[in-house]
């Protein structure tokens, strides 16, 4: 790789930006989008803006089998302009419903800039280096929470809400550009062919490797609850709660605390492994879970707002802390399968734990309970998926 170490993760921190800038940016101005279409302030239909962006990563399944044969670049490129087309597309969308699909044509872009970057990390780096790469690159990413939601604020004091929409595709512009500067990781002679039969095959291969459908389940449940509370962030906020210019503070400060627990996790994957690593993340995020749910059985529905999101701001943190070490243990046993495995892998937990997501936030009207209860049901049925891998210990 002639691209230095440091340029690299930048990169591939701001290409993953992508993703969460077409999320983040956009929650503050969700009051404004209902004013905009004539809905009702306690209408929970904006969530569906954030639902169908996820589940425009199910192309990812197709993106995979592209680039184990054509290589990560080209469909890096393909990635880019369908972000952009669908992110203006969407600011400038007659109707929700024409919104929703553009947000899903956006999506669909993310899913390829995504997938790439993962294959792309997963084929210079294995194991435990490869977690503590993502966890770097995660650390950078998870700024991004921090600094859109009051980014998007600014924007709308100054502009429309079209405006902040526009954000996220004339970043992805820039981007696009200095991906030029990035070299093809996978080598011709390492390439698969592309056949549905072999298509197939690669897939029920993947599918069949038992860590990485352990792994890939528990990252699929923990990203129901993220996808569950991000999409539904504002209106918990400024609904439930009735608080809703503090919602900038409450996101921004989430997302700090985000990343300082997703940069602990690369020194704890170096020095203990991601196996261990995840196991002792998930018993802390079960305990917490555990506590939430039990004091909003005893103190109330919804549970006093300090208390609430003091919880969820640690519950998110070690969600996306167990990520880069899940994604590793995951993708490990791949090999040059990484880009149908990266594939399977975001398609798996993005189109699931999306769907998922969106009924827990559908259930969301006056209260919290649903999402609290699924904190709980998640981290024991995580912990029942960690503890039950008794291969010999080899991250």
């Amino acid at each position: 790789m002639k691209m230095k170490q440091g340029e690299f993760i930048a990169l591939s921190a701001c290409t993953m930006i992508l993703t969460a800038l077409g999320i983040d940016i956009m929650l503050p101005v969700f009051a404004e989008l209902r004013r905009h279409f004539g809905l009702n302030p306690e209408s929970t239909a904006t969530a569906q803006i954030i639902t169908f962006f996820f589940l425009g990563q199910t192309a990812q399944i197709i993106f995979g089998a592209f680039s184990d044969r054509f290589g990560r670049l080209a469909i890096l490129r393909i990635g880019f302009p369908l972000y952009i087309i669908g992110g203006i597309a969407a600011a400038f969308a007659p109707s929700l419903q024409l919104m929703f699909a553009a947000r899903f044509i956006a999506g669909v872009g993310a899913s390829a800039v995504f997938m790439t970057t993962i294959a792309g990390v997963r084929d210079r780096f294995v194991g435990d280096q490869m977690a503590r790469i993502m966890s770097l690159i995660f650390t950078i990413f998870l700024f991004t929470p921090v600094l859109a939601p009051f980014l998007g604020i600014a924007i709308l004091s100054v502009s429309s809400w079209q405006m902040v929409f526009l954000t996220p595709p004339l970043f992805a512009v820039i981007i696009f550009l200095w991906s030029f500067r990035l070299e093809e990781s996978l080598p011709p002679e390492q390439r698969s062919s592309l056949n549905w039969a072999g298509f197939g095959q690669s897939i029920r291969k993947v599918l069949s490797n038992r860590a990485f459908l352990r792994y890939t389940t528990v990252t699929t449940a923990l990203f129901t609850a993220l996808s569950s509370y991000i999409s539904s962030s504002e209106h918990i906020v400024g609904e439930i709660y009735g608080r809703p210019k503090l919602f900038p503070w409450i996101f921004g400060g989430m997302g700090l605390v985000m990343s300082l627990c997703t940069l602990m996790n690369a020194r704890l994957s170096s020095k203990y492994g991601a196996r261990r690593t995840i196991r002792g993340l998930l018993i802390i995020y079960t305990v917490i879970a555990g506590l939430l749910l039990l004091l909003t059985f005893t103190l109330g529905d919804p549970p006093a707002m300090l208390l609430f999101f003091i919880a969820v701001a640690l519950l998110m943190a070690l969600n996306l802390a167990v990520e880069p070490n899940s994604s590793a243990l995951a993708l490990e046993p791949m090999g040059n399968m990484a880009g149908m495995a990266s594939a399977v892998y975001g398609t798996y937990f993005f189109c699931i734990g999306a769907s998922l997501g969106s009924i827990i936030s559908h259930l969301m009207v006056t209260d919290v309970f649903p999402l609290v209860l699924s904190f709980f049901i998640i981290g024991v049925i995580t912990l029942l998926l960690v503890f039950s891998d008794r291969r010999p210990q080899i991250l």
